[in-house]
């Protein structure tokens, strides 16, 4: 029976927390006992040099998912990192995923191969978080397809606001040829509440999305950078720090959602 939810976390402007976000959710939902998988599709690999996993030394990353005929376990066991610190395992991304956009050109249903792919770990898992790359094409478009929400992290000021217009441009036409509307959920990222500037993109972003963005706002904390520097995620470095309280907060929401 399948069990994962699928989550892919997606904003077509970068250096909004969409890294800082796949990485603490991961880490606080596995802090509520759930299992998780999180993956890094971003061929700038972020992810995975927070977490000290360095593309040039291994031998099998995301980029093989995408190459394999068929994902199975074997397939899985040389790609997924288990035993992290942080709770939740691990699927690391390559600089050469950047070459899907020609290396898939002639595959058929290209955008169903992580769809496709993740079905073998429905079970596995109860979330799998995908952290998606900043930009249109056969990568976010596999993410989303394979999703069953897409989290939005929104940094709260009016370019970040602007952008996500991109974002839901894609939406709108998959959702033309998908059996099933792409759900989607807003996430306030990087807030300060001095800043009237802050407050008051804020107040736009519920008042044009209302029940689409999350209770939770995420502020900014200086922990993140510095858990970042450590490899680490921040309930490693001060589980009290005001963003590890948020992600846990964040983490709980999504959870009493499913349950309601």
């Amino acid at each position: 029976m399948l069990s994962a939810k699928v989550i892919a976390i997606a904003n077509q402007k970068g250096g909004v927390g969409k890294t800082t976000t796949t990485l603490n959710l991961a880490a606080a939902l596995a802090l509520q006992g759930q299992r998780v998988l999180a993956m890094d599709l971003d061929p700038h690999a972020n992810a995975s040099v927070h977490l000290s996993f360095f593309p040039e030394t291994l031998q099998a990353t995301a980029y093989d998912l995408f190459h394999a005929q068929t994902a199975d376990a074997a397939l899985y066991e040389r790609i997924i990192k288990t035993g992290l610190s942080g709770g939740f395992d691990f699927v690391p991304g390559h600089i050469r995923l950047s070459e899907l956009e020609v290396d898939l050109k002639e595959r058929a249903n290209k955008g169903l191969i992580l769809k496709e792919a993740l079905d073998c770990l429905r079970e596995r898992y109860d979330y799998v978080l995908v952290d998606c790359p900043p930009h249109v094409g056969v990568l976010l478009v596999n993410a989303i397809v394979a999703s069953d929400v897409v989290l939005i992290p929104i940094q709260t000021d009016f370019l970040a606001l602007y952008g996500i217009r991109l974002l839901f441009d894609t939406i709108r036409l998959l959702n033309r040829v998908l059996p099933n509307p792409v759900r989607y959920m807003a996430l306030a990222t990087m807030y300060d509440q001095r800043t009237a500037a802050c407050r008051r993109i804020l107040r736009l972003m519920r008042d044009k999305l209302g029940e689409r963005v999350f209770t939770t706002v995420i502020h900014f904390d200086t922990k993140f950078r510095e858990s970042s520097a450590g490899g680490k995620v921040i309930f490693e470095v001060d589980p009290r720090a005001r963003g590890a309280v948020e992600y846990m907060q964040l983490a709980k929401e999504m959870l009493a959602n499913e349950n309601a």
